[in-house]
């Protein structure tokens, strides 16, 4: 039977969903004016957090002669076989070429098409540094190889102190759509509450990778008790008019929360079947839910929307490279799909999926694995993504380079902030906010530049 005990339990469970469900934080009344560019039809941005810090250089690697003696001789017991590479087509205008972990063959098929970018050297950091900058005193970010500091840093766009609570992702939706008339956020988890989605008056709305995505309110799905189906008792009950304010605002938030489990389930099953056939792993699963969301935004009267997918598991201090040998053809295999979908859809041009990590890692082996590092490489993909290209600038890898601060630990040459800057402006933002999006964007881009931050979007 269910107890009295159990219906507490659950229901306070459900009023923190419904609290981040909603898209107001209780903003008691506060309204913003949007200040975006949302003319331009539907766009959607897909932040993959790779989390656990990616060793991205067994992802993307040197390909020419030398530097790949010099990566080989750095990364000894953990440099990839030249012959198993996955070589890129372009080289850079200084001659160098680069190549793919051989488990990147889809990746690497996309990137050929001109559908994907890859973005070099990327970090967290408080201003353009090298390493004799450091070492005579520069400033760096705070935590620089913890991975909950970084992973923040990266999410929120804020290297100087621990204190934000909101996320860029976040920032973004408090312009463009503060307060939807459905009560829905344009800000879709697949991976739980996060930084990067979290604004001042916007709150991730929670989903799942299988089923309906919100096919339950509770942690189990509607069910019944004696003949009687609980769930519409909840909500005979939420019906009552409390005289508590607590009370009151308890159960309008639990009540706003099975709207939006309705509202969402119903429009995620309006959505087309896909002829694209997923695999069988959380990933893919994640990315086929996001496809199907997308494929419903019309129902959901949603002009812009970003989706955040955490894919764990690579703090690769052991076994690095034979655990790079089974993920990475899951990331890629998963992108592949997810490309397939979307242009089954009809909107790989309206869809930008991007890769985001804790850090990087040493180029020196520990003698089982690598260790945390700094500057790392990423990849963007979509139909507005002018491919085919490495943007940034890729280390000249030696035992001598200036941007080594030990142990193979490279200082990017990229920060966070323009790599997110190109990506927001595509999304809509206005240059006069980017300033809001991205507080430090000016230690390192000019919002009023005629030129793109990075170069990689359309």
């Amino acid at each position: 039977m269910f107890s009295r005990r159990r219906f507490l339990t659950h229901s306070c469970g459900l009023g923190v969903a419904a609290a981040t469900a909603s898209t107001t934080a209780l903003t008691l009344g506060l309204t913003r004016s949007v200040s975006a560019s949302t003319g331009d039809g539907y766009k959607a941005l897909v932040c993959i957090l790779l989390a656990g810090g990616n060793d991205s250089y067994n992802m993307l690697l040197p390909h020419d002669q030398d530097q790949y003696d010099e990566y080989s001789k750095i990364r000894s017991d953990l440099a990839l076989d030249y012959d198993s590479l996955l070589p890129l087509s372009n080289q850079s205008e200084e001659g160098r070429s680069y190549a793919l972990h051989p488990g990147l063959e889809e990746v690497r098929q996309i990137y050929e098409s001109g559908d994907l970018a890859l973005v070099a050297n990327i970090g967290t950091l408080l201003e353009p540094v090298d390493a004799d900058a450091i070492r005579a005193g520069a400033r760096v970010p705070i935590g620089l190889f913890s991975h909950s500091d970084q992973i923040s840093q990266w999410q929120s766009a804020i290297s100087y102190n621990r204190t934000s609570s909101f996320g860029w992702g976040g920032r973004m939706a408090d312009l463009i759509d503060p307060d939807p008339a459905n009560g829905l956020s344009m800000n879709i988890s697949l991976s739980g509450t996060n930084l990067f989605q979290t604004g001042s008056h916007v709150s991730p709305y929670t989903i799942y990778y299988q089923g309906d995505g919100a096919n339950t309110v509770w942690s189990f799905p509607q069910f019944w008790s004696n003949g009687i189906n609980v769930h519409s008792v909840v909500r005979d009950l939420l019906g009552v008019d409390h005289d508590n304010m607590l009370r009151r605002e308890y159960s309008r938030r639990l009540k706003g929360a099975m709207d939006n489990r309705d509202t969402f389930v119903n429009a995620i099953r309006s959505a087309p079947e896909f002829e694209t056939e997923f695999s069988e792993n959380y990933f893919s699963g994640m990315l086929k839910q996001i496809a199907r969301v997308i494929g419903a935004r019309n129902t959901l009267g949603q002009s812009r929307q970003t989706f955040f997918v955490q894919y764990g598991g690579w703090d690769h201090h052991d076994g690095v490279v034979d655990y790079q040998a089974w993920m990475l053809p899951i990331l890629s295999k998963g992108l592949d799909e997810f490309k397939s979908a979307l242009q089954e859809l009809g909107d790989f041009d309206k869809v930008t999926t991007f890769t985001i990590s804790d850090f990087a890692r040493t180029l020196t082996s520990n003698g089982k694995g690598s260790d945390h590092g700094w500057g790392g490489h990423h990849m963007v993909m979509g139909g507005a993504v002018k491919g085919s290209e490495l943007y940034g600038t890729y280390p000249e890898l030696s035992e001598t380079s200036p941007l080594d601060v030990g142990r193979g630990v490279y200082i990017p040459t990229m920060a966070v902030e323009p790599y997110f800057a190109e990506l927001a402006l595509w999304f809509g933002v206005e240059r006069s906010n980017l300033d809001e999006v991205l507080p430090a964007i000016r230690k390192f881009y000019s919002p009023s530049s005629v030129e793109a931050p990075v170069g990689f979007l359309v």
